[in-house]
């Protein structure tokens, strides 16, 4: 019987880590592709740091999670201790660094205020210079989500106007409206909406807005975030029971 409960959850570690396995060569593979593709994409992702850092993230992922499937899989069908050990060891670090992050996160939630972006937003933000990644962000966060500043275009009040800029209005042109929500979309109306007609501007600021947009989200990235500890907490006690397990 304990012979038949080991193979059995040997096969099942090994069915468990195939998938992670899967998962992280397609990672790699995607996080590759999006880096080096020669076809333009690169170029694209380059000009957006939000897409820059994601891709680099996305390929560390993907390689973190093909080096662990592997080592799960070899470690499971072979009935390797070592591999068995640097596998227990590998999914703990990345449990405690999984477990910290979500610690850190609710400690430091006071920061994610309305007040600290509206304070960071008025104190760093130079409208349209887009080699500044700061104000870069800003607007690529404006003009996708169509909204204006944290609270709304009154933020930009106290943003000094930039030394060329012939119209008086405060408002950014990443506040004014557009045909389509993206840096190529067309724009409404732009001189109307720098001269300050209300329409031709995007009024509502980004917190609520970007607010509402993930409300839907956050419970399903919080239960997301609490299967995965479940499964690397199972996934560590399956690989210490086959360790245990091997003669």
């Amino acid at each position: 019987m304990e012979g038949d409960c080991l193979s059995c959850m040997k096969y099942l570690m090994f069915l468990f880590n195939f998938f992670i396995f899967l998962g992280g060569a397609c990672l790699l593979g995607l996080g590759i592709w999006v880096i080096v593709d020669p076809t333009g994409f690169r170029e694209i992702v380059a000009a957006n740091p939000l897409l820059f850092t994601g891709a680099y993230i996305m390929l560390a992922m993907g390689a973190m999670l093909f080096l662990l499937g592997f080592l799960g899989c070899c470690g499971a069908i072979r009935e390797n201790k070592c591999l068995l050990l640097f596998f227990f060891m590998f999914i703990l670090l990345i449990f405690l660094a999984e477990l910290s992050a979500a610690i850190l996160a609710f400690i430091f939630r006071e920061n994610l205020t309305r007040e600290f972006f509206t304070k960071e937003l008025k104190k760093h933000y130079l409208r349209n210079n887009d080699t500044d990644v700061f104000s870069s962000t800003w607007n690529s966060v404006m003009i996708t989500f169509a909204c204006c500043g944290v609270n709304g275009p009154e933020d930009f009040e106290a943003v000094p106007l930039l030394p060329y800029s012939s119209l008086e209005s405060t408002t950014p042109e990443a506040c004014c409206q557009r045909e389509l929500q993206s840096r190529e979309g067309m724009f409404v109306n732009k001189e109307a909406c720098l001269t300050g007609i209300e329409r031709f501007q995007n009024r509502q600021g980004c917190y609520t807005v970007i607010l509402n947009s993930f409300e839907t989200y956050v419970y399903l990235a919080g239960a997301l975030a609490i299967g995965v500890l479940a499964i690397e907490l199972f996934a560590m006690i399956f690989a210490m029971c086959l360790f245990r397990g091997i003669q």
